[in-house]
């Protein structure tokens, strides 16, 4: 048995989020600083390796017109350095805003904190997948 972890990566922080060994449910872990690169790679690897995850979900930032911008191809970028892990590329467009609402609606202040926000991201990323993934 193995859990699936989900990312959503951005230009400052990286929000983690982890399934259950059933892949039925994501629960927020943790965000970490994408800078420098090569440490939040290390940082992930060692989650994961913690963790025994096997898959690793991407948010990917499509354009509404289903185009990649230079955000998704960024994350792409950053995904080849994630070599010994299943990659899968997920839709995250509007998840942040998804994300926002949510802690919202729980009374979570993220102003302050926005690797919240981040974090919140990731679930929603790795619950889309889940909520598709044949069991």
């Amino acid at each position: 048995m193995y859990k699936v972890m989900g990312l959503d990566i951005g230009t400052k922080r990286i929000g983690i989020a982890l399934s259950d060994y059933l892949l039925i449910t994501a629960t927020g872990h943790s965000y970490i600083s994408r800078i420098p690169e090569n440490a939040a790679i290390d940082e992930i690897t060692k989650i994961a390796k913690e963790n025994n995850v096997k898959k690793i979900i991407i948010g990917l930032p499509l354009n509404m017109d289903n185009t990649e911008g230079q955000q998704a191809k960024d994350c792409r970028q950053f995904a080849q350095n994630l070599n010994n892990f299943d990659i899968i590329f997920e839709d995250e467009r509007l998840t942040s805003d998804e994300a926002e609402n949510n802690l919202r609606s729980r009374k979570i202040d993220y102003r302050k904190e926005k690797g919240l926000i981040d974090i919140e991201s990731a679930c929603i990323i790795l619950e889309q997948y889940l909520s598709r993934k044949e069991r």
